[in-house]
């Protein structure tokens, strides 16, 4: 599972990856936050949705996406505070969680860290075999996904034990 979190909207995408090592589309979806009441309703929301989503699909594996700089300090706090709502939703249901940056999502998907939205939702719409245009959110999550899955190939293949690599409890 990965996790794009925001403040207006969160990005959930699930894969699966066979025996072979390829990535298969399962699920996703973005959360859309806006119509909760109050702010603190959002991170609650956050909260219960990813954990309901935990239940139906029952993923090995969560990765999220790391707090980029934002420019305004309050649009930060938020996005912190929701990636939190997040990540503890994930560690309600026991999963460790595992965090990269937005640059090493692109990198991972698309070739290069520098990527804009349209050719990661271009790449991941291939990678997954999708047709048509993702929502933006939706297929950042899914190149969460993917990119945590490669990482995870990658680690394996090298032979360095999982204790040491990119996971947080």
């Amino acid at each position: 599972m990965g996790i794009d979190p925001g403040s207006q909207r969160t990005g959930i995408g699930i894969i699966e990856i066979d025996e072979a090592g390829r990535s298969h589309h399962v699920f996703h979806t973005a959360l859309v936050l806006l119509g909760a009441a109050t702010f603190h309703l959002r991170l609650k929301q956050i909260f219960d949705e990813i954990g309901a989503l935990i239940e139906t699909h029952g993923p090995a594996e969560v990765a999220i996406e790391r707090v980029f700089m934002a420019r305004n300090p309050d649009s930060a706090l938020k996005l912190g505070q929701a990636r939190g709502a997040a990540i503890c939703a994930v560690a309600d249901k026991g999963l460790v969680i595992a965090e990269y940056a937005a640059t090493e999502v692109k990198q991972a998907v698309v070739g290069g860290g520098g990527a804009d939205k349209a050719q990661v939702q271009h790449m991941v719409g291939i990678l997954l075999g999708l047709s048509g245009r993702l929502q933006a959110d939706a297929a950042d999550a899914l190149a969460v996904a993917l990119a945590h899955a490669h990482t995870r190939a990658s680690v394996q293949r090298i032979g360095i034990p999982r204790t040491a690599w990119r996971r947080r409890r």
